[in-house]
């Protein structure tokens, strides 16, 4: 017998911008984008009830922000580019908005939103996904649910130490995004780094013009998949997913980003590990974030319907 079809909002609430759009039977709309509101925590929440409202009716509503939540509650215990911290959005726009809302990390529902297919069948029973973005972020999805970890904190891939020298033991910390993470060696801002060495302005720039085929650009955009391929290996060999997927803005490069990935993940993996893993590119871009929003409310929605 089908399943009623609902009416589902996502929210993907970005540092410079906020994406809405509805999912229905399936099918997404096209996302409205609007400036993201920083001035401080209220204006923010004000302007997301605002977008949210604008959206129209539905069964649910989903909002994956830049932040560490605690699911429950859908607080943010610490955040990045918004003014989140702190801030119960869950309850707020629970109450607010009449409908059943659900908060988790933008990384975490884009992962949500490649591990299903159109037709929102299962992709793999284990996936994890690499956000590439100004940061690195994650997301692990197995059998088709979110895995958040003891304290929803899971999947901070960008944090995982890949460079540390660790000949006198253990260098003194620093704040993240320290330099040996992934973060700090294979981000966009790693890009920006690489590239003005060269004479680019910065990684958005060594991406056109690799992808233009200039030989300089190429090589800078093969040095940051390879130092992603590294943390590749690492993930594989902890979780031995079916799939891993690499979005974010700096995976616009494509295959110039995603071959030196591969070929360096592997080499790197041990023998008779990974030999299921398949790596590759997201598949829905800049709408993974909404998508996956609208997935989670889909998601909680149903979980809450069966217990």
């Amino acid at each position: 017998m089908r399943a009623v079809a609902q009416r589902l909002i996502g929210v993907d609430v970005g540092g410079t911008k906020i994406s809405v759009a509805v999912l229905e039977d399936g099918r997404l709309s096209e996302p409205v984008l609007t400036p993201t509101e920083t001035a401080g925590a209220d204006a923010l929440v004000t302007q997301l009830m605002a977008a949210a409202r604008a959206a129209g009716p539905a069964d649910a509503i989903g909002f994956g922000v830049p932040s560490v939540i605690d699911f429950a509650t859908g607080t943010a215990r610490s955040s990045v580019n918004i003014p989140l911290r702190g801030v119960p959005l869950r309850n707020i726009m629970t109450e607010t908005l009449g409908m059943p809302a659900f908060v988790d990390n933008d990384a975490t529902v884009a992962a949500l939103a490649e591990a299903f297919d159109d037709e929102l069948r299962p992709l793999a029973h284990t996936l994890v996904m690499l956000t590439v973005g100004t940061g690195v972020g994650g997301g692990i999805v197995i059998d088709g649910h979110i895995h958040r970890g003891a304290t929803g904190a899971a999947a901070e891939i960008g944090h995982m130490i890949v460079g540390a020298r660790l000949q006198d033991g253990a260098p003194p910390p620093s704040r993240p995004p320290r330099p040996e993470s992934l973060e700090g060696v294979a981000a966009g801002r790693a890009l920006d780094r690489l590239g003005r060495e060269q004479g680019f302005p910065d990684g958005r720039a060594v991406v056109e013009a690799a992808k233009a085929g200039d030989a300089t650009a190429r090589d800078c955009v093969r040095i940051l998949g390879e130092r992603l391929g590294i943390g590749i290996a690492n993930l594989v060999h902890v979780l031995d997913p079916d799939l891993v997927v690499i979005g974010g803005g700096v995976s616009n490069a494509g295959e110039l980003l995603l071959e030196p990935a591969s070929r360096v993940a592997r080499c790197y993996m041990l023998e008779g590990v990974g030999d299921r893993t398949d790596i590759r590119l997201a598949r829905y871009g800049p709408q993974a974030g909404v998508r996956g929003a609208a997935l989670l409310a889909r998601q909680e929605l149903r979980l809450r319907r069966e217990t």
